[in-house]
């Protein structure tokens, strides 16, 4: 370890620099094999995944089914014959969606391999306890986003979808999706709860930094409550008790998962 400090020592700007930017050319080049990769296939992927909420067999529509708790979908849409057809209204928009979509996946896929290489460039500078700390938090951080995003696919996408593609103002206006509609939403609910299900890890960071203990988790576990039931009604417009809580109480869990791993105070210690 000693060795590689001196040596980290005597490497100049540019050393640290040159060897970045070979960290940063095999990051692009892996990037861009998968989304190559990803492209061949993404008609397959495109069907059998990313438009499978669009189906009534999709399984949590299944499950739902089969827990009998209907009342999660809207009554014109609990029927096993729902199906929405997405329609596309500009004339390049199936061609840029088709990379786009390889692209975000390919972004998915090689998120660890890209957190891995970062680490190689990062890690000798670290002392030995840095190393084990920074290994944790890399591994946590990326098992929560995973966990956030699928989340998102297999429950709060599906039931946002349903609900919005069956609600109506006006018997006279037609709901017609389009696929750009459909990609927007399908993309942004599922990073943002990747990202929300990083909140443990940002306040292990806070608390490793000193800026919040666990008391701040107990002082304000009422305020966050109410916070976190708007936040879910926001996501999951339905208004029905349990559509609001099977989303409150993951985002809820992520509260108490934080509170649980961030550091006491020290009087709190004592």
């Amino acid at each position: 370890m000693g060795q590689e400090k001196e040596h980290l020592q005597e490497m100049s700007f540019w050393g640290h620099l040159d060897v970045l930017r070979g960290v940063l050319f095999k990051a692009v080049i892996l990037l861009v094999a998968l989304t190559a990769i990803l492209f061949i296939f993404m008609p397959q992927i495109f069907d059998n995944f990313i438009l499978a909420p669009t189906r009534a067999n999709f399984i949590t529509y299944q499950l739902f089914q089969k827990l009998s708790v209907d009342s999660v979908l809207p009554q014109q849409s609990a029927g096993s014959d729902f199906n929405i057809e997405l329609i596309n209204i500009k004339l390049a928009s199936q061609f840029f969606i088709h990379i786009s979509s390889s692209l975000w996946m390919a972004v998915v896929v090689a998120f660890p391999f890209i957190i891995y290489l970062m680490w190689s460039f990062i890690s000798p500078g670290l002392y030995s306890h840095e190393k084990r700390g920074a290994k944790r938090g890399f591994l946590f951080g990326c098992t929560m986003f995973y966990l956030g995003a699928a989340t998102g696919y297999l429950l709060v996408f599906p039931i946002t979808l349903r609900f919005l593609a069956s609600y109506q103002l006006s018997s006279l206006v037609p709901n017609v999706i389009s696929l750009d509609s459909y990609m927007d939403n399908f993309i942004m609910i599922c990073l943002m709860m990747g990202i929300l299900f990083e909140l443990p890890l940002l306040a292990w960071l806070f608390g490793k930094m000193g800026f919040i203990t666990r008391n701040f988790f107990s002082k304000y576990r009422r305020h966050a409550i109410v916070v976190l039931l708007i936040l879910a009604a926001i996501v999951t417009p339905t208004g029905d008790p349990f559509t609001l809580a099977i989303v409150f109480f993951p985002i809820y869990f992520l509260w108490e998962l934080s509170s649980f791993i961030v550091p006491k105070a020290k009087k709190e210690n004592n």
